[in-house]
């Protein structure tokens, strides 16, 4: 797939001549979400038809939105997303074109404006023109539109042999109404209202004719919804964007806060804690990061739960709402179609079409291998956080349920593993899911059922962890039982997956009891859940520090010299930073401090270079001087747990723990990032108190005190 760089044309050249149904790069495109809605557009403001859109319940209900004026593509000046996420702005400009008075308007004379928000399942834009040339002047602006109802699935590839009836376009003069019956019963419609009657209006344009004096300004609002707005107008755009940038603020302000002495460290960190929140809806079991846009805005188990542990030292309520969503959804019945089996936690789910019709299993999907194991890890590490046994309790029928799942799974060879139910579900059920993401030294595509070595680590800490807490509900005999099966684990793993000539861990064993001999960043995950022995972590701590792994961006999901090899692939050499982020927590956990510093400076440039932002991943290619990261083509961005990863990473350079039993912090080896010499995390809850904690550079050590006015309240525990 190519991309044309648009810096090196005219920007009417290079959209014309651009392929518009090719995917366009993700760190050029802007994406906005509310609830179950979200769109993506280019800088321009424009919907084309590729991969962006206006989706509502993974549904494209708005496949073409784009603006001409005078007949020409706009010429782009500049665009932004407001630091709350909820405004995306483009600033724009006019090529040479006549008015309608027929006099010539030069290029630059006409500045447009595109606002645009979403609130309530609706998109709301404001346009607006202004006239900055010696003429007074009639401008002809135009919409084009279109809405063509894909399911996501089709959006991203997927045929399918029959669709539903798509109606033809009604018009009434100030709005266009398209409707889609789906083979599912549900009629689906996308009603597209303007502030003024356009002067022609088709089923797929709108013209105005707008006479804009010499120094004035006109602005027309268009509305987007399920049904035709009554009358879009000022004040309804100005009461939709004080209602969502409240709804934002909201979110923004459950958590501490953090702020350091570094005025572009912070602003990453601002936009990092922004697009959690923006990912963030609000289901009725609480607080849901969806995983990503435009491909995952949905709940994904694993990327929810690992999105919660990245922010769970700041914001414990979002974990309590990823395992209350997931508890609700756990699975009850055995079913090879969708992957599950009673107590397993669901993989994906999603509302569209095709899944409603079981044209595939991903409405309610559990075919993911780790998310349970990581469902009890993440109820363990919330319970230490907070001390909440009351909702540990509630849960607690689910958590044995998932408990007896994951004994069960591995009862047959002593490891957890999967293979899948059914021809339409994944090949591949680890976190790295792509068909090739598996394989043996000499390029072999293993058989299942397949024990990937990540997915053990995480049954170590689940059962570890749920022993802990029989234990505090005095249930010993089940305490003893799960510790244990953690020991089990852990020396099955010692002893199956460890490669003497390679001084690392296999990624996996195949369905033959074969390792697959290939070093992948899988086994950092292993030292985030303390695992292995101090002795072979720092053999596996060096490698992951080598070249092979470490780009100078972060840590390639592969080594170098792997045969499948690829720094532009998804799976086999690129950079995932949520990965990134959990192989440094567990080198931290390995006493890796100084290493796990630069690891977060690489980060922190990284985002610096996809303009704050990290997306879903890039690609692995080596750091050169004066060149920046790579893009994937299609990443998602932004992405709940790339986001998140800055936050991980910070708490494992800051050695920090919250015991939420005995209400007290606990520091060890604090180090700041790289040019930071000061760092505030304001509003933490230990317990039942809020704090502020304060880490300060003091020559080449990192000193951290509770700020004077909560000193005495919550026990401060330092070790340097």
């Amino acid at each position: 797939m190519t991309q044309l760089d648009e810096r090196k044309l005219d920007p009417a050249v290079a959209l014309a001549s651009l392929d518009p149904t090719a995917p366009r790069e993700p760190h050029r495109l802007f994406a906005l979400k509310q609830g179950d809605c979200f769109a993506v557009a280019d800088a321009y403001g424009d919907i084309r038809g590729a991969g962006d859109g206006f989706f509502r319940d993974d549904t494209r209900v708005l496949s073409e939105f784009r603006l001409t004026v005078g007949g020409r593509q706009t010429s782009l000046l500049g665009a932004s997303l407001s630091q709350d996420n909820v405004l995306f702005t483009s600033n724009l400009t006019n090529l040479p074109m006549q008015s309608g008075r027929g006099r010539d308007i030069p290029q630059g004379a006409i500045h447009i404006e595109r606002t645009r928000l979403l609130w309530q399942d609706r998109l709301f834009e404001r346009i607006t023109l202004s006239n900055y040339s010696q003429e007074h002047s009639t401008i002809r602006v135009s919409l084009h539109f279109t809405a063509d109802f894909r399911d996501m699935f089709e959006v991203r590839g997927s045929t399918r042999p029959k669709r539903g009836m798509a109606h033809a376009a009604v018009t009434d003069g100030t709005s266009v109404l398209f409707r889609y019956d789906g083979l599912d019963g549900l009629a689906r419609m996308s009603a597209i209202s303007f502030s003024q009657a356009p002067d022609h209006l088709m089923a797929d344009r709108a013209d105005f004719l707008i006479a804009v004096a010499r120094r004035s300004s006109k602005v027309v609002y268009v509305e987007v919804g399920s049904e035709v707005a009554e009358a879009p107008n000022r004040d309804r755009f100005r009461a939709a964007a004080a209602r969502a940038r409240f709804g934002m603020r909201a979110k923004r302000r459950h958590g501490a806060t953090m702020y350091s002495s570094g005025r572009v460290f912070n602003d990453c960190i601002e936009r990092a804690r922004a697009d959690v929140a923006l990912l963030t809806t609000e289901l009725a079991t609480g607080p849901y990061p969806y995983a990503g846009i435009p491909w995952f805005s949905t709940a994904f188990g694993r990327d929810g739960v690992i999105s919660a542990l990245q922010m769970l030292w700041l914001n414990p309520g979002l974990a309590r709402g990823v395992l209350a969503f997931l508890a609700q959804h756990q699975a009850t019945e055995t079913s090879p179609f969708s992957d599950s089996q009673p107590g397993k936690i669901m993989h994906e789910t999603r509302k569209g079409e095709m899944a409603a019709l079981r044209e595939l299993p991903f409405g309610r999907y559990y075919g993911g291998v780790d998310t349970t194991p990581l469902y009890i890890h993440l109820a363990c590490a919330y319970a230490d956080r907070t001390g909440d046994m009351a909702f540990i309790d509630s849960l607690w029928q689910s958590l044995c349920a998932a408990a007896e799942w994951t004994e069960e799974a591995s009862r047959a060879t002593g490891f957890v593993t999967y293979q899948r139910a059914a021809e339409s579900g994944l090949t591949n059920q680890g976190w790295k899911d792509s068909i090739d993401s598996v394989f043996h030294a000499d390029g072999r595509i293993p058989k299942g059922p397949i024990a990937l070595v990540e997915v053990q680590g995480y049954v170590f800490a689940a059962f570890r962890g749920l022993a802990a807490l029989a234990r505090r509900r005095g249930e010993d005999d089940r305490a003893d039982h799960w510790d244990s099966l953690a020991e089990a684990m852990r020396a099955a793993v010692e002893r199956h997956f460890w490669l003497d000539d390679l001084g690392f861990y296999a990624l996996a064993i195949d369905g033959a009891g074969e390792p697959c001999k290939v070093r992948t960043s899988n086994v950092g995950h292993l030292l985030y859940v303390g695992l292995p022995d101090p002795v072979r972590a720092r053999m596996v701590a060096d490698q992951l520090l080598s070249a092979s792994f470490h780009s100078g961006w972060g840590l390639r999901t592969l080594a170098d010299d792997a045969v499948f090899f690829n720094p532009m692939s998804y799976h086999n050499g690129s950079i995932w930073p949520h990965d990134t982020a959990m192989c440094g927590a567990g080198l931290a956990r390995y006493g890796e401090r100084e290493s796990v510093v630069r690891l977060m400076n690489s980060t922190f440039e990284s985002a610096v270079h996809f303009n704050m932002r990290l997306p879903e991943l890039f690609c692995g290619f080596t750091r050169a001087p004066g060149e920046a990261p790579i893009a994937y083509p299609v990443a998602c961005l932004p992405q709940a747990w790339s986001a998140g990863s800055a936050f991980m990473l910070m708490q494992a350079c800051l050695g920090m723990e919250i015991d939420g039993w005995d209400s007290e912090i606990r520091v060890a080896r604090p180090r700041l990032p790289i040019g930071i010499d000061t760092l505030t995390l304001r509003h933490l809850r230990v317990g039942a108190t809020v704090v502020d904690l304060n880490f300060q550079r003091v020559g080449d050590r990192v000193v951290a005190f509770l700020s004077d006015r909560h000193e005495g309240l919550v026990p401060l525990i330092v070790r340097t």
